[in-house]
């Protein structure tokens, strides 16, 4: 393997609950593509899209409420991951105010992004380094990615909406970082040595 070649995996789509579930096939079965086998401009193309972007995502309940979401990511030169977006869709049964929920699920989708690439305490001789928000970053407006919330419409009774953007977000960074490094993160927040080690 190398940069000659890749893996896809196959997605097999069923039905469970009335809704579509797609659980990806053991890895045996993913298949390789051989980019050497491609004209140039479709090797540079598909390298380039292999290399540069890829895709996480990930699930959670809470609180009664589903939530998935999708984190397209990439990795900067020196290692940085950059979430360039997320699409994030919840079921939180009936919905009473629209704008409410997606500022709910929008505020959960940064504070998980806070957790999972800025924040860290961190101790020395017995006390905590961190005092405030100068050496205790958030995600601010210049770093944060394009959101997209969708609601889905549902007769059930209403549900919460507070938390459950959070859980997420980390693993569908984490998975979409796996796709492109191939290695599994195990700590947060995800740090850019550990990605140029990968």
């Amino acid at each position: 393997e190398g940069l000659g070649t890749f893996k896809l995996p196959v997605l097999n789509v069923g039905m469970l609950g009335g809704g579509t579930v797609m659980n990806a096939v053991p890895r045996e079965a993913w298949f390789t593509v051989d980019l050497r086998s491609l004209d140039s401009a479709t090797q540079d193309r598909l390298e380039s899209a292999v290399v540069s972007t890829a895709r996480g995502i990930a699930g959670h309940f809470s609180f009664d409420s589903y939530v998935a979401q999708v984190a397209e990511v990439s990795i900067d030169k020196d290692g940085t991951p950059r979430v360039h977006k997320i699409v994030a869709s919840v079921d939180c049964g009936r919905v009473i105010n629209p704008d409410t929920v997606k500022a709910q699920i929008e505020g959960g989708i940064i504070f998980g992004l806070t957790a999972a690439l800025k924040t860290e305490i961190t101790l020395e001789n017995g006390r905590v380094q961190q005092s405030n928000f100068n050496n205790y970053p958030m995600v601010r407006m210049y770093d944060s990615p394009e959101i997209e919330v969708h609601i889905v419409e549902s007769a059930e009774k209403p549900t919460g909406v507070g938390e459950p953007g959070v859980p997420p977000v980390a693993p569908a960074i984490a998975n979409a970082l796996l796709v492109l490094t191939g290695k599994p993160i195990r700590r947060l927040p995800i740090k850019a040595e550990d990605l140029r080690s990968a």
